[in-house]
C-alpha cells in the first residue's frame, strides 16, 4: 500500500507527505478520528514511507524496506495494542528497552500504539516521558477514535492528524470495483467509517446471514403473532448468530429509515435497494413517528446489550415492541 492507493482522507495524506518531502517529520503524531477510516493503515503506509530507500515522500512497496514492513518483520516497526481492557505501563515499559538499544541508521524507529486512549494513567505518563526523552531516535504514531481522552501533555507534544468518516458514495463504488456483492456493501458502508473496515465486515460469514434473518424478522414483524420470535430462536440463537446482536440492531435501524425514504419517495437513498417492491409496499402502513419510534428501539436495545442485558429477552422485546409499531 502506498499514499497514492489510499482513498481519502486527503488532509492526513497531504500531513504526512509534506513532513517527508521537506524532511520535518515530527517526533510524534495523534491520529484521531472514527474507528475503522483506516488509521492503521495510513500509520503503516507513513512507515513504510519513512524507510523507502527510493521515494522521498511515498512508499515504493518494491525496495527491501517497504516489503519488510509489508510482510510485518521490519525490526524497527513496533505496534502495541491493548492487552485485555487496557494498554498497560509493562507494554511501554517494554518498548523502552526495546528502544534503548541504539543501532547505526539513518531512519528512526517507529512505534505505533493502537487505541492509544486505552492507556492507562501509569502507561500514559511513562510514555510521555519516552516523548520526551526517547533514548534513540523515535517517530510516535498514537491512534486513537478520542483524541480528548489522552492527556493534555500528551496531545500537545504530538502532531494532530485528523482522520473523518470516509464519503459513503466513495466507498460504495470503491468496494464495487473490488467484487463485493452491491445489496452487502450497501449495509456495510453504512456501518462503517472507512474502507478497512467495510472489508473487515463483508469478509465475515455471519454478515450476509445476519442481513437475511434481520429481512425475515423485519417482513415477519409488520404482522401479528409469533411468527418473527419463532424465527429469532430458530436461526439467530440455535443457528449460532446470537453472538451477532449488536449488528442485528444496526440493520434494523437501516431498515426502518428506508421506510421512511421510501414514504417520500426518495428511493436513492434506500439501502434494501434489493428489497424496494417490499418497502414500497409497506412504508405507508405505519406513521414517520411511528417508523421513528422503532428506530429509536432499535437504538436502545443495542445499548441494552452493551449493559449486559440478556440478548434473546433484548431480542423478543424489540421485536414484540416493533409490533406494535
Amino acid at each position: 500500500m502506498s499514499f497514492k492507493e489510499i482513498i481519502g482522507q486527503d488532509i492526513a495524506k497531504q500531513i504526512l507527505q509534506n513532513g517527508l518531502r521537506e524532511h520535518k517529520i515530527s517526533h510524534a503524531y495523534l491520529f484521531s478520528g472514527p474507528a475503522g477510516s483506516g488509521q492503521m493503515t495510513m500509520a503503516l503506509t507513513f512507515a513504510k514511507a519513512i524507510f523507502c530507500t527510493e521515494c522521498v515522500d511515498d512508499a515504493c512497496g518494491e525496495c527491501l524496506e517497504c516489503r519488510k514492513v509489508e510482510h510485518g518483520n521490519h525490526p524497527d516497526i513496533h505496534i502495541i495494542a491493548p492487552d485485555g481492557a487496557s494498554i498497560k505501563i509493562e507494554q511501554i515499559r517494554d518498548l523502552q528497552r526495546i528502544f534503548s538499544y541504539r543501532k547505526e541508521s539513518k531512519h528512526p524507529k517507529v512505534y505505533i500504539i493502537d487505541q492509544a486512549e486505552k492507556m492507562t494513567v501509569q502507561a500514559a505518563n511513562s510514555l510521555l516521558k519516552f516523548l520526551e526523552e526517547p533514548p534513540s531516535p523515535a517517530v510516535a504514531i498514537l491512534i486513537t477514535d478520542n483524541g480528548q481522552a489522552l492527556l493534555p501533555t500528551i496531545q500537545s507534544r504530538s502532531q494532530k492528524v485528523p482522520f473523518q468518516a470516509m464519503n459513503m458514495k466513495v466507498m460504495l463504488q470503491a468496494l464495487s470495483d473490488e467484487g463485493y456483492p452491491e445489496q452487502l456493501a450497501r449495509c456495510a458502508v453504512h456501518l462503517a467509517a472507512g474502507l478497512d473496515e467495510c472489508r473487515e465486515i463483508l469478509q465475515q460469514n455471519w454478515f450476509a446471514e445476519i442481513r437475511n434473518v434481520m429481512l425475515q424478522l423485519g417482513k415477519e414483524s409488520m404482522g401479528k403473532g409469533s411468527a418473527s420470535l419463532i424465527t429469532a430462536q430458530q436461526k439467530l440463537f440455535k443457528g449460532g448468530l446470537g453472538d451477532y446482536l449488536d449488528r442485528l440492531f444496526d440493520l434494523f435501524h437501516l431498515w426502518f429509515k428506508d421506510m421512511i425514504y421510501a414514504s417520500y419517495d426518495q428511493h436513492e437513498s434506500i439501502v434494501f435497494i434489493d428489497q424496494l417492491e417490499f418497502i414500497s409496499k409497506v412504508a405507508t402502513a405505519r406513521s414517520t413517528e411511528e417508523w421513528v419510534s422503532c428506530m429509536a428501539l432499535a437504538a436502545e436495545s443495542k445499548k441494552k446489550l452493551r449493559f449486559h442485558v440478556n440478548g434473546q429477552l433484548c431480542l423478543e422485546q424489540f421485536l414484540i415492541g416493533i409490533q406494535g409499531g
